[in-house]
Parts: C-alpha cells; structure tokens; sequence
C-alpha cells in the first residue's frame, strides 16, 4: 500500500497519543478516518486537530465511544462505522489502543491484572476479529498491530512487576507474526505488521488509571500509594521520609516525565509506523531506544534480566520508564 488516499482507517484508541497522531496524519494525506476511544471528549479534540487545515471534499472522519475489550462495543463501532462512511469494507486497521497497570500477581489484584491484559491483547484480538470481513472485501488491505519492546523484554526496570503488560504484548506479536503466513494462505491482498515502540511520549501513564478507575482525578487511592511506595522502593528510593503528598507528587512527575522527556514523540512515532506499513514491513521498531534494546536482548538473551542488563541499558539510551 504505497499511499492512503481515498482509504478507509480504522483507529482504536483514537483519542490521544499515537492514535491521534496516526489519525491527522492519514486525514493530511485524504484518508478516511473512523476511531474509537472510551473517551467522547478526547475523540472530538482529535477530530477538531484533524479539521484545522481544510479537509478534501467528502473525506468523513467518525468517532465512536467503545472499549476494546468488549466485543459488543466492537460490533457496535463496526455497524456504526458501516452506517456513518457508507461501506463495507476498510483498508487500515490500527489496533493502538492499550492501557498499564496490573503489573504483579502479588500486589495488583486479578481484576486490575485482568483489565490490562484484555485491553492490551484482547483488543488486538477482538479487533481483527471484528474487521477481519470487511479488511477482507478491500482490494487491498493491511493490519497494523501495536506491541512494544515490552514484547519482546518483559521489564521496565529491576524494582517494578510488570506482568501483565507484558504479557499482552508478547502476545500481541506472536499473533501478529502467525497472520503472516495465516493472511498468505487465505487473503493474501491482506498484510500485517507488528509495531513495537520504546519510550514514546504519550499520556499512558495518566490514562492508564483513570480508564482502570474510572475517575478523572489525580488523586491515588489508598491502595495506590501503597503501591507506589513500593515501586519507588524498588528502584532503590528512600521512602521512609516521604509523605502521602510526597508520593503524590512523584506519582504526578513520572506521568509528566513520561510525556514531556520521551526520546520519540507521538507524531513522530506515527511517522515511522505509517511509513513501515507504506514500506510493507511487518516489523517495525519505533524509536532508537527500541532498535538498541532488540539487538540487546537478541545478543544476550540470558541476561536480559539481571541488574547488568538494566543498568547498561539504562546507561546507553536513558531508557528509564518505571
């Protein structure tokens, strides 16, 4: 798929940051857009950013409140998006949207465990699942399915579980890479791609808790602070001087830092992605974080998770997101 003119995107997670990016950058060049977010609000920002420079005549760019971890929501958006760009077919599917969170199987409970995991795989799932017929009524189509470099290393750092998210996205790439073969033999104009990015400055860190909460404030709970504490602990942190509102606030900065400090910016993470997939790759690192860790670990897998290992890493690129 050489340009995106006159297609049709489907975009999860389509209300902030690659998700929004990957939308206003396919509407700049005459894509059609339909996203989904649990967010309306943050879905109508995205839609206005992508009306601020004059849209091609009859280009539709639709929104549509879903969680991607219900099926029904699913259904629902595909019917809606049928209805609403007057189709039955899309050529894009970005299955983006993802949360973190429910790292241990200690001190997170099954619930929370569970709520990250059937967002971060199960969307991916549900996702091809749902679209996969109307992928497949296009002349051509392609699939492109987010992981992370936590696909392929199951860590953020020494002090930190992070079970859950990363179990997702190893499976989000071990699905991905069976489609080839699976796509080859029965819809072979229908291609996929596994994206995996490093740090990327986006508001996951934020988002995260609010859609596992589902509250708007950034107060931590009770069992939050707990929890923080022992993060910080982890990561070699004094914690005994600290107040609630010391936690506080460090909860507040590692958000911040996370978006404003991060080597590769959302727009430019939908850049490498849009053009990866023009490129027809089905691998795609995003970030150079990403491309030093992958040769990392495949060098020396078996010490992928001792402090060596972390603390070279962190050395090297800076890559310090627990």
């Amino acid at each position: 798929m050489k340009d995106f003119a006159g297609k049709i995107a489907v975009i999860t997670g389509g209300g902030t940051g690659m998700g929004r990016e990957l939308a206003r950058q396919l509407v700049a060049e005459g894509c059609n857009v339909a996203m989904c977010d649990v967010s309306a609000e943050a879905m109508a920002e995205t839609k206005r950013l992508c009306e601020v420079e004059k849209l091609p005549q009859g280009l539709r760019i639709t929104t549509h409140v879903a969680d991607v971890s219900i099926e029904d929501h699913f259904k629902r958006f595909r019917d809606e998006l049928i209805e609403q760009q007057h189709t039955d077919k899309i050529h894009l599917l970005f299955n983006n949207a993802g949360i973190g969170g429910g790292g241990s199987l200690f001190t997170n409970t099954r619930e929370q465990w569970e709520r990250t995991f059937n967002i971060c795989w199960g969307g991916v799932y549900l996702g091809v699942r749902t679209f996969l017929p109307l992928l497949v009524k296009a002349d051509e189509a392609h699939i492109v399915n987010t992981s992370s470099v936590n696909g392929f290393w199951a860590s953020v750092g020494m002090g930190v579980s992070h079970t859950a998210y990363s179990a997702a996205k190893f499976a989000v790439k071990g699905f991905t890479e069976a489609l080839i073969n699976d796509l080859r033999l029965n819809a072979p104009h229908v291609k996929c791609s596994v994206v995996m990015p490093g740090h990327i400055g986006t508001s996951i860190v934020s988002n995260s808790r609010k859609v596992r909460l589902g509250t708007e404030s950034d107060r931590l709970t009770a069992d939050e602070f707990v929890q923080a504490r022992q993060r910080l602990q982890g990561q070699g942190v004094d914690v005994a001087a600290m107040s609630d509102e010391d936690i506080q606030q460090a909860a507040l900065d590692r958000a911040r830092i996370f978006h404003d400090e991060a080597p590769t910016t959302a727009s430019a993470a939908a850049k490498i992605i849009l053009d990866g997939v023009k490129a027809g790759r089905w691998r795609i690192l995003v970030g150079d974080d990403a491309h030093r860790l992958d040769e990392r670990v495949r060098k020396t897998p078996e010490q992928a998770y001792t402090v060596e290992f972390y603390q070279s890493i962190v050395a090297e690129t800076g890559w310090r997101i627990g």
